[in-house]
């Protein structure tokens, strides 16, 4: 509408709202965008080309120069298509994996090839290749002290506008559904603005803590459909396909079901909502819980401590990150002496990078989950699993405003000892089973004895590859798997399965 004033539109496309956007306001049109995009416009004027990427990573743009050529995409497969690169390993993005269990932005899996950053824009000088990197967008942090009511109100009215603008759509929307407060609460709003949507969840064989359970209480109550697929100890297979899915070596123990979960959603609808960004949004992780704790408790002997060790968010992190622990010395074991040269002399770069010191040592551990673990690791698994069945997932949580607002509060308002994302449970506290309300929380993952059969390993393992091509040492690997249980032959066997099947073979 605001636009229409100077621009005649010609069609009902987003695509030529951004364009009138940039004609009009030039590139500071970004900071009017709410949502999800990744953008590149092209100004023949000003000889300029420009790639945008979303405030929090929910879609992937990756660019290179390469003998006075740029390329750039969505996805990585296509710049491999495009056969201007060279196909190189970086050898430190390799070192990086094995830390982060994803290849940390800028960097990609490939040498030269690079991920643009969440947040940020590419302005490139069409003639000279010249290039500047500007990152438009970041958490300012204060601490008001509203009461809690009001925060819940705001709060709640910020997300029901969220999903009102989320589910605005051609087709019908639906929703993943797990049974957990943010899954369910996206569709307790669906339902009170009007809409009956088609749910979707996923469980485990034999598993007393499968997910698809509490689904259905949520869906019966709610009055919705509610469809399940179960994963079997056979579906484990489905990481040999995960590598052309993912692009890049991604290590996330809940890469299998996000894909099963997706499959199952796009035989039904085209678009899901679904609750990614509540948990950093509203202190959900329990490392987060676990930090709060330590930080506020009151006893005399943990202030004592406190003062005595000051907790050091950024190794504290790294600890609760790792799933599967290697330092510099770890990887230096692991990894083949020609690799040795690329581990950076600080493994954490990435986390460091990342922990702002002007924040509260709370709020700086709830950055690095925004800009680290959901905009490296969360924000990829969904949106290539889901875009690998042609599903379009939204995530009504990532409103940038309801972010600011977050971050402008004493986190002691929002956050609790005692009660997992509190503002969320005020709002919900009244409207969902106590089944639910009362449950545990529980990350999107199965149970350890589907990851940690050690007979997969060994038999995936046993003509590596990555051993065949000197990329780790058979020593290492030989030991860890005299092990009945370590997290790190998970890392192993996902970046196993992606070299296989982008460079042996």
């Amino acid at each position: 509408k605001e636009l229409s004033i100077a621009y005649s539109f010609k069609t009902d496309t987003d695509t030529e709202v951004v364009l009138a956007a940039y004609q009009v306001w030039g590139i500071d049109f970004v900071n009017r965008l709410k949502g999800m995009f990744a953008i590149a416009i092209v100004d023949f004027n000003l000889n300029q080309l420009f790639l945008i990427r979303d405030r929090f990573g929910i879609k992937p743009l990756y660019y290179g120069f390469y003998d006075n050529q740029l390329v750039f995409a969505s996805e990585l497969k296509a710049i491999i298509q495009a056969n201007v690169f060279p196909k190189e390993l970086d050898k430190s993005a390799v070192a990086d994996f094995f830390v982060y269990r994803y290849v940390p932005s800028p960097k990609t899996i490939w040498k030269g090839i690079n991920k643009l950053a969440p947040a940020n824009y590419l302005k490139v000088d069409l003639k000279t290749h010249d290039s500047e990197l500007t990152e438009y967008w970041s958490l300012k942090a204060s601490n008001q002290q509203p009461s809690l009511e009001k925060l819940s109100a705001d709060t709640n009215q910020l997300l029901l506008d969220s999903v009102k603008q989320h589910i605005r759509s051609d087709v019908p929307i639906g929703s993943f559904l797990s049974g957990g407060y943010d899954s369910s609460a996206l569709v307790l709003w669906m339902t009170e603005l009007g809409l009956k949507p088609n749910t979707f969840s996923i469980g485990f064989d034999n598993w007393v803590k499968s997910e698809d359970q509490y689904a259905k209480i949520v869906a019966d109550h709610l009055g919705v459909p509610n469809d399940a697929t179960i994963a079997s100890n056979s579906s484990i297979d489905l990481v040999d396909k995960m590598a052309w899915v993912y692009d890049e070596p991604i290590a996330d123990i809940s890469i299998v079901p996000t894909y099963l979960v997706s499959e199952l959603a796009r035989k039904k609808v085209k678009a899901v909502l679904s609750g990614e960004g509540a948990d950093e949004l509203f202190g959900g992780y329990t490392w987060q819980h676990d930090f709060f704790q330590q930080t506020y408790n009151t006893s005399l002997l943990q202030k004592l401590k406190n003062i005595l060790r000051p907790a050091d968010p950024v190794h504290y992190y790294a600890l609760s990150m790792a799933m599967g622990w290697f330092d510099y010395v770890e990887l230096k074991q692991l990894l083949h002496e020609e690799y040795h040269s690329s581990i950076p002399e600080d493994v954490h770069w990435f986390y460091r990078k990342h922990f702002r010191s002007d924040l509260t040592p709370m709020k700086s551990i709830q950055h690095m989950d925004i800009k680290c673990f959901m905009g490296e690791l969360v924000l990829t698994k969904i949106d290539r699993a889901s875009m690998g069945n042609s599903l379009e997932v939204r995530v009504p949580f990532l409103d940038h405003q309801l972010f600011e607002q977050i971050f402008s509060i004493d986190e002691k308002v929002y956050l609790s000892k005692n009660q997992t994302k509190k503002v969320l449970f005020e709002n919900i506290k009244t409207k969902l089973p106590k089944t639910i309300l009362n449950r545990k929380k529980q990350g999107f993952v199965g149970p350890d004895a589907y990851y940690m059969n050690i007979e997969y390993y060994r038999k995936e393992l046993k003509d590596s590859n990555l051993v065949k091509f000197k990329v780790i040492n058979k020593s290492y690997l030989d030991n860890l798997l005299l092990e009945s249980y370590n997290w790190k032959l998970w890392k192993i066997v996902i970046m196993e399965k992606w070299f296989s099947y982008w460079i042996a073979d």
